[in-house]
């Protein structure tokens, strides 16, 4: 009996009940596309901020002791200390590996030009190294990956080629120097390991607006052999895909000794950028990874404020349909006044006819949840393309979350039309009022 009230109660002014589930389902579409960028957002703006470069750097562990002389940092082994280029393949097998997007290994030696006192800088690095992995055979990183902002007019140079490097734009405009040509290079600071002259060529002009403009970039194992430091780097950029920090990583960051086993658990096994270069540490003993934090920090606030957006989005679609619900209800409960009137005067209860109405609405809610579900999915596809550049991941857990503030939006739009019933008297509503 109660199921044929609610049928025929649903049935009946079906275009203010269209105009209700219409209003649920335009919110649950909103709520539907702002929950998959939210679980989305994190890893989607991490990668579009990898722009901004590297946020891990590694270097010896010698470096980042630090003697105070005077009042200044002083650190002798600073440059005369180096990593083993063996161990880097350590940095893609630790527990958060698969947030590890590259890394880039650099070795800083000086160079002369044959017959010029010049001194300028030699940087050996990867630019697109195939690295494989017993995890992976095909992997390849280096600074297409780390520093993806970096310019290059012309083209990048093979990693395993013998004679091909780019020149900082400064360094070039300085030289007059152009791509295609050949620059000789002689050892700065010549000894028995380090070889003979070396011909260069100048595949492409390199724009960074740091250091690297003044400098000339080639392919470690060329630098290497040059400088007579095989196998050797002086310091790794980690670009790795992280969480923002909050209070648990602050506090880590302070004394990773005062987290109690559980808070340390749950540190260690999130992405933090703090946890990741922890965990750099333990796979390199020899070495000190350190979050770059001007980095680090800009991510985490961009994430967190947009996180911020839509959460403030998404209370303000709830409660603008929840009031466009709650004002076709309370419309419907006023046309059906006498109807409401009788069934008190029959001995209906006011629960009972309370539950009436808010089944009714429910039902709406549900309606509408499932039509926005489906356009929401639609919507956060097209966002997810126009925004990223790639289709978002499908969430189940979105159905029921999305289901269950649906039904909220038209449960909350029942509660005022409800105390509307609950005044009405039925002598009042039949016979008039008096």
């Amino acid at each position: 009996m109660f199921f044929r009230m609610i049928r025929r109660s649903f049935l009946e002014a079906r275009r203010r009940k269209v105009i209700a589930i219409m209003t649920v389902a335009l919110a649950a579409s909103l709520i539907t596309t702002l929950l998959d960028l939210s679980v989305d957002v994190g890893d989607k703006m991490a990668k579009e901020l990898k722009a901004y470069g590297s946020n891990i750097s590694i270097v010896p562990k010698s470096e980042s002791i630090p003697l105070k002389i005077g009042g200044i940092d002083f650190n002798p082994l600073k440059g005369r200390d180096y990593l083993r280029e063996k161990n880097l393949a350590n940095i893609k097998d630790i527990f958060w590996s698969n947030n590890i997007v590259g890394f880039t290994p650099f070795l800083q030696v000086p160079v002369e030009l044959k017959g010029q006192d010049t001194r300028l800088p030699l940087i050996g690095t990867y630019f697109d190294k195939s690295f494989p992995l017993p995890s992976d055979e095909l992997y390849r990183t280096g600074a297409t990956l780390t520093h993806p902002y970096w310019d290059v007019s012309g083209a990048w140079p093979d990693d395993e080629s013998a004679n091909e490097v780019l020149v900082g734009k400064s360094l070039a405009r300085r030289l007059d120097l152009a791509v295609g040509n050949e620059l000789p290079l002689v050892a700065a600071e010549r000894d028995e390991e380090s070889a003979g002259p070396l011909t260069v060529t100048v595949t492409g002009i390199l724009s960074t607006g740091e250091t690297e403009d003044d400098a000339i970039l080639a392919p470690l194992s060329v630098v290497q052999g040059f400088a007579g430091l095989e196998g050797k780097v002086q310091r790794v950029s980690v670009s790795a895909l992280t969480i923002p920090e909050n209070n648990l990583s602050r506090k880590a960051q302070r004394d990773p000794d005062s987290l109690s086993s559980s808070e340390y658990d749950v540190w260690y096994c999130s992405a933090f950028v703090s946890s990741i270069a922890h965990q750099l540490n333990e796979a390199l003993p020899d070495a000190s990874a350190n979050p770059v934090w001007q980095v680090a920090n800009a991510e985490g606030a961009i994430i967190g404020k947009l996180q911020v957006l839509m959460l403030v989005v998404t209370l303000a679609a709830f409660v603008s349909s929840a009031i466009g619900v709650s004002s076709l209800i309370n419309t419907s409960v006023m046309e059906r006044a006498a109807e409401i009137g009788l069934l008190k005067a029959l001995g209906a209860a006011k629960w009972q006819i309370l539950l009436l109405f808010q089944s009714e609405a429910m039902l709406i809610g549900l309606i509408g949840g499932l039509l926005g579900l489906m356009v929401g999915s639609g919507l956060s596809q097209i966002v997810g393309w126009t925004v990223f550049g790639s289709a978002l991941a499908f969430h189940p857990i979105i159905i029921p979350v999305v289901l269950l503030v649906s039904i909220s939006i038209a449960f909350v739009g029942s509660i005022v039309p409800s105390r509307s019933i609950a005044r009405l008297m039925p002598v009042e509503v039949l016979y008039g009022r008096k």
